[in-house]
């Protein structure tokens, strides 16, 4: 069982360490180019860089059958994920933006005790509620500006169209391969991304050869988006959502570490308290007690290690 539970959380550290670096590299990079252009070329090339790595097993694209399934993940998962991003964040600072963002695994963990039958104990509704509290403690500081109600409803929205997204992700993960899914919403998104993007903005305004443009979009189109959403469904698919999701509170205090390192930005204690709620957080949505645990685990462990996902 120690194998098995270290894989795992292995591959989880890995997705929110990969999440939580982008944060300031993303903020370094956007003054270099128009938002929605931007949030369609990382979509789309990250999208295609994953198309090329599984391109042997194209014969497991299923294009009629599955087309529908491809765009609906695409709407949710990039083009209401980046767009709702990108204009969110026009209104919001950051830190309050992201509050917003990461109620997505309390969503999460209600809509697959909803729609996936996932058991839904008192402990992990208030793992969930603490992990979220942790969230809010560490960007109380946003909380002083004055807030812009579209930029609240954006935010909600868009931690809304991620949970719906990766529910509906998991449903179908039985009739669609998990590779394909995972670059052809990126590509789908990304193109439309890319044309409203092409409509709105100016392709002139982005700094193509500007290094900190650069190591954004090359982060995003690498790391962030094809490793990092791979592991992600997959992990989301070998085991439960909920769970899953709530590792996922550990990214915004990823990234408040490194914008401290990287940028310059202030620790305060606000931080470590969040940090230690998320903690908390996290060891409730998953405790379940030995046996069942250990049943868990080896069915996740099974799954995960399942070469041909979905």
């Amino acid at each position: 069982m120690g194998k098995v539970f270290s894989k795992s959380t292995w591959a989880l550290l890995l997705l929110v360490f990969i999440w939580g670096g982008s944060y300031p590299i993303y903020k370094v990079a956007v003054p270099y180019t128009p938002p929605l252009l931007f949030a369609g070329i990382r979509a789309l090339i990250g999208g295609l860089v994953l198309a090329a790595l599984i391109y042997k097993i194209r014969n497991r694209i299923k294009w009629r059958q599955n087309w529908a399934k491809y765009f609906i993940s695409a709407f949710f998962n990039t083009i209401l994920f980046f767009g709702l991003q990108t204009i969110g964040l026009m209104y919001l600072p950051g830190g309050l933006f992201s509050v917003l963002v990461y109620f997505q695994p309390v969503l999460l963990g209600l809509f697959a005790w909803i729609w996936l039958g996932e058991h839904m104990s008192p402990l992990k509704i208030m793992g969930l509620i603490i992990g979220f509290l942790g969230i809010v403690i560490v960007s109380v500081d946003g909380l002083t500006v004055h807030v812009s109600t579209i930029g609240v409803v954006l935010g909600l929205l868009m931690a809304l169209s991620w949970a719906l997204g990766v529910v509906y992700v998991k449903k179908v993960s039985s009739e669609v391969d998990a590779y394909w899914m995972v670059a052809l919403q990126f590509i789908i998104g990304g193109a439309i991304l890319l044309g409203t993007g092409t409509i709105f903005e100016d392709w002139s305004a982005i700094e193509w050869w500007n290094s900190k443009y650069l190591l954004g979009l090359g982060y995003a189109s690498t790391f962030g988006i094809p490793l990092a959403y791979i592991i992600y469904y997959k992990l989301i698919n070998a085991g439960e959502a909920s769970k899953v999701g709530t590792f996922t509170f550990l990214v915004p205090i990823i990234a408040v570490f490194n914008s401290t390192v990287f940028l310059d930005e202030p620790l305060t204690y606000r931080l470590v308290v969040g940090l230690l709620l998320v903690g908390v957080s996290i060891y409730f949505v998953n405790y379940r007690g030995k046996k069942l645990n250990a049943s868990l685990f080896n069915r996740a462990q099974e799954k995960f290690n399942t070469k041909d996902a979905g």
